[in-house]
Formats: structure tokens, C-alpha cells, sequence
């Protein structure tokens, strides 16, 4: 591994389909079972999915529709966020108990930096086991992890022996680990540019790496320097235990195609007030308003616009979002409007932390 760099003890935990286990746990009569969190009625689209749902082929982003042709089985449970959120706040409370850096990336997944922690124990692996532990046995869930150097080996190590498992990959094991990578398991490369990679003959880390920068930077424009880094175990990005909101966003997806800029107000209107809501329970306001729109025929478009101060009413946000609703013609009939607020009052520049490399190299138990 490069010495320029620091190397550090990074765990990232992700909870076993989360929002399926919740709903199996809290109801007993559906474990084993197939379910999926949302997805019901004609137009809906499933949240998660359970491991016996997803031996069907069923997952999230799918419809309800097809979900069902491929396990006619299938129960369908109602999403409840106030009671996944209730449990993630005690997987936190773990996490906790083992170092203050952790980051949330979402209710169901975090990282965790235990380089120093507050156990005084030199093994990140089992400083894991003993965290999937406290979750099974004081929450009643599962959850797996990833062991590594930096954030993104961590990330793609954690989804190796799910369910209720965990992969470490030691320093020394860095690299070859790297080359041996499907592409496709590249934290950060979705399924298109995996596409254009295997047009290109790039199918493992090993492929990737045999890329110079510039020729990843001129077929992957900023996203090249990010893949010409990773592949050489190299990824600086901190455990950052206060993570800024860029964003804060609602929308809906209808049971029917609107293709009457009327009923889209009707809509537009429970949205903002929606935006509104969750604006002032965080307690900021952005400035740039952004209304999406998904057509019948499933393509997106978004319009937005930006005000010269900090909005949070919702008639403020209602009526810029009907501004960009009639900022030109709708190309079709519409089946889910959303609005966001960016630029938002929390993104305030601080100085960079400069942290001196830890020299030791991790000599002892990783």
C-alpha cells in the first residue's frame, strides 16, 4: 500500500433487509415468508424486499405488478419510516458505545472508523462481531459488515457474506483484492457504465487498473480520477460523523396519469406542503427549487430554479414549483411529480481537517 497514505480501521455496517426484517420481526406470522415493504396496488413501486422474496427475483425500485408475476406468493406490508427510524436510532446507540465517528449514510447503513475506539481493542474484525452481536441479541436483527483501509473497500467488502456475515480485508490484501473485483461490484459503478466498461474490455479491477488516468479521465470524465484511485487501494475520504443534508425532497406517484396541469396543482400543493413540513422540522431552508417530473413512458425530466434567499413556506415552495411546471410544455401525460430543495442553509464551508498519516501501518491485529 502507498505510504503517502493514512491507513485507517474502517467498518461499514449495513442491516439485513432492513425494512423487511422490521416488518418480519415485529410480525412473527411473516417470517419465511416473502414480502415486500410497499409496492401495492397497481402503480406502486416496492421499497425492499425479504431474502425469500429475493430468491423470486423480486427487489426495490421494482413494481408491485411484476413483483407479483414472479412470486405470486408475494405479501405486500405497508412502509412504516417512523418505526424503521425508531430502530435505527438504536443500532446507533451501538455503535456509539465503540467510537464517535460514525457515519450514517442512511437509516440502514453506516461507517464506522475504529482506527481508535473506545474499547481500546486493536481488531476492527472483531470489534464487527461484537457489534452484529448487541444488534442480534438486544435489537433481534441481523446485519452484515465490511473490514477494511478506507471507506470504499469497507462499503464493498460488507456485501460479500450477506446475510448475517462479514469480510475483512487486511492491508496486505488490499491490491489483490482490488484486481480480483468484478467491475460490477465497483462501489459507484451502476449498471450503464459497467456497459461501457465491458465495451471496453474492462471486466475486473485488474482491467481497470491497466488504464492510465488519462484514458479513464477522457472515457469517464470526473468519475475516471475516482476509478484510477480506488483500483490502487486509494480513497482519503473520512469517516465524517456529522454529515451535511444537501437536500430535502418529497414526491408521489400516482395511481392514474395526470395529463391535467390542473390535477398536477391539486398534487403539487399536499407536495409542498409535504417540503415544507420536513424543512422545518430539520430546521433549515434552501434557496434552489427543483421539481422532477417522470412521464408515463417512465423518462425524467427536471427543471429548477434558483431564488436569491432561503425559503422554507410552503407557499414560497408551491409557487416556484409552479412556476417550473409552466416553464414550458409537458411532453407527456405525468405519473410522479416531486419536489426538492437544495443550496440549503447548512452547507457552510469548514476548514479542512488536516490529519497527519498514521505511520504504525497497522502492524498490530487489524
Amino acid at each position: 500500500m502507498p505510504n503517502d497514505f493514512p491507513i485507517r480501521k474502517i467498518i461499514h455496517v449495513d442491516m439485513d433487509a432492513f425494512y423487511a426484517s422490521v416488518a418480519q420481526m415485529d410480525n412473527p406470522d411473516l417470517k419465511g415468508k416473502p414480502i415486500a415493504v410497499g409496492g401495492g396496488g397497481t402503480r406502486g413501486v416496492i421499497s425492499a424486499a425479504s431474502y425469500e422474496a429475493r430468491k423470486f427475483g423480486v427487489k426495490s425500485a421494482m413494481s408491485g405488478r411484476l413483483a407479483i408475476k414472479l412470486c405470486p406468493e408475494l405479501i405486500f406490508v405497508r412502509t412504516d419510516f417512523a418505526r424503521y427510524t425508531e430502530i435505527s436510532k438504536q443500532v446507533r446507540r451501538i455503535f456509539y458505545d465503540y467510537t464517535d465517528l460514525v457515519e450514517p449514510l442512511s437509516l440502514d447503513e453506516a461507517y464506522l472508523d475504529v482506527t481508535e475506539n473506545k474499547k481500546g481493542n486493536p481488531s476492527a474484525s472483531l470489534i464487527a462481531e461484537e457489534i452484529r452481536a448487541r444488534i442480534f441479541n438486544e435489537i433481534g436483527l441481523t446485519a452484515s459488515a465490511g473490514i477494511s483501509i478506507n471507506k470504499f473497500i469497507a462499503k464493498v467488502a460488507s456485501d460479500y457474506n450477506k446475510p448475517n456475515g462479514q469480510k475483512t480485508v487486511n492491508p496486505e490484501e488490499v491490491l489483490q483484492f482490488l484486481e480480483d473485483l468484478d467491475i460490477r461490484k465497483f462501489y459507484g459503478v451502476g449498471k450503464v457504465t459497467a456497459e461501457k466498461m465491458y465495451q471496453k474490455g474492462i471486466f475486473t479491477g485488474k482491467d481497470l487498473k491497466s488504464k492510465s488516468l488519462e484514458y479513464l479521465d477522457e472515457h469517464f470524465g470526473k468519475s475516471g480520477r475516482f476509478y484510477y484511485h480506488v483500483v490502487r487501494g486509494i480513497h482519503t475520504s473520512e469517516v465524517k460523523p456529522n454529515r451535511i443534508r444537501k437536500s430535502l425532497a418529497a414526491e408521489r406517484t400516482f395511481n392514474e396519469n395526470l395529463s391535467s396541469e390542473v390535477f398536477m396543482l391539486e398534487k403539487l400543493d399536499h407536495i409542498a406542503e409535504e417540503v415544507s413540513k420536513r424543512l422545518n422540522k430539520s430546521n433549515v431552508a434552501g434557496k434552489t427549487v427543483t421539481l422532477k417530473i417522470k412521464y408515463s413512458d417512465f423518462t425524467l425530466q427536471t427543471r429548477s430554479k434558483t431564488l436569491p434567499y432561503f425559503i422554507s413556506e410552503k407557499s414560497i415552495v408551491l409557487e416556484t414549483a409552479k412556476d417550473l411546471l409552466f416553464q414550458e410544455k409537458l411532453n407527456n401525460s405525468v405519473r410522479l411529480l416531486g419536489i426538492s430543495l437544495s443550496n440549503l442553509n447548512t452547507e457552510v464551508s469548514t476548514p479542512k481537517r488536516v490529519e497527519k498519516p498514521i505511520s504504525v501501518q497497522l502492524k498490530f491485529q487489524f
